[in-house]
């Protein structure tokens, strides 16, 4: 089965909240990494061994987060990540952080990243990591009947 929207988990801890007791902003953006990492553990790889066997890095060059309610201290957080859309040098993925005791959208985002190698130069994604990345993006049957496969995203927990 394609894994097309992981799930993880984080819990709030006391030092990622602001004086007025809700998390501060720009921890959003590190759960987002949190649910990325997790999103390539799932199709079946590490971050790391990307890095350190392929030399492939993914850069960020744009992240945006749009806060729908306060996340705050000890609350338990589901971060949804999905790939949007990839190309030859570009991964771009989407998330939502839930509230996992009721539900709440916390805050939607999304991040965009440019390949490189260990000279920060732009480069092409490996195959064997574009095939899956084809495949989590729907991108697969897409090439092969011309449809979108927006509507049919599995969820694999």
């Amino acid at each position: 089965m394609t894994v097309r929207v992981s799930e993880t988990t984080v819990r709030v801890r006391y030092a990622e909240t602001d004086q007025m007791g809700v998390v501060y902003h720009a921890n959003y953006l590190v759960w987002f990494e949190v649910g990325r990492v997790e999103f390539l553990r799932q199709l079946g790889f590490s971050y790391k061994d990307m890095e350190l066997q392929d030399g492939c890095h993914i850069a960020v060059v744009d992240a945006r987060c749009r806060y729908k309610a306060p996340a705050r201290y000890d609350d338990e957080v589901i971060v949804r990540t999905h790939l949007k859309n990839v190309r030859e040098s570009l991964v771009h993925f989407g998330y939502e952080l839930m509230r996992a005791s009721d539900g709440t959208l916390l805050a939607e985002g999304e991040t965009t990243h440019v390949v490189i190698d260990r000279d920060m130069k732009k480069r092409p994604i490996p195959e064997k990591y574009m095939v899956l990345f084809k495949e989590a993006v729907g991108r697969e049957s897409q090439e092969a009947t011309g449809t979108t496969t927006k509507d049919t995203k599995l969820h694999q927990g």
